[in-house]
């Protein structure tokens, strides 16, 4: 699998309980914009409606070679599950409180899949956590690498 674009806060702002992988519905211009990594994913997020599950707000840049036919650029797709999924994430993000993000827009073997996760958002606190342990690692490798030159 290639990755095409990532959400790069959702691990700092988000506890990730479970991921899902989901096909997208796209037009044709959409692909091909995908395909040369135009597309970003931090402001978008999950929704449902009449049982079936949208991505909003995922922007995917028009495509310079297409023709008049291009696509508006921050329009409502629709995600491909299965409905066990579906359920699955309806149930756990009535019930439990939690959040459905995107992670990460992958392809995977010539198709464009959304990896989405099930999360439960970080309190101030919590993010302060993750920021100690980062530093903390990275004075650990900074050390290593001054031991070993």
């Amino acid at each position: 699998m290639k990755i095409i674009t990532q959400n790069k806060k959702a691990h700092f702002e988000y506890f990730i309980e479970q991921k899902f992988v989901a096909g997208i519905k796209l037009q044709g211009s959409e692909v091909k914009s995908i395909r040369a990594g135009k597309c970003s994913i931090n402001e978008a997020y999950i929704t449902f409606r009449n049982g079936e599950v949208f991505i909003l707000n995922m922007h995917i840049a028009k495509f310079d070679a297409s023709s008049i036919f291009n696509h508006e650029e921050t329009r409502t797709r629709k995600l491909l599950l299965n409905r066990s999924e579906i359920d699955k994430l309806m149930g756990a993000q009535t019930r439990d409180g939690m959040t459905i993000i995107p992670l990460t827009v992958e392809l995977h073997e010539g198709l464009i899949k959304v990896v989405i996760a099930l999360a439960k958002g970080k309190k101030l606190f919590d993010k302060r956590e993750t920021i100690k342990e980062r530093d903390i690692k990275r004075e650990q490798q900074q050390s290593l690498k001054g031991k070993m030159r």
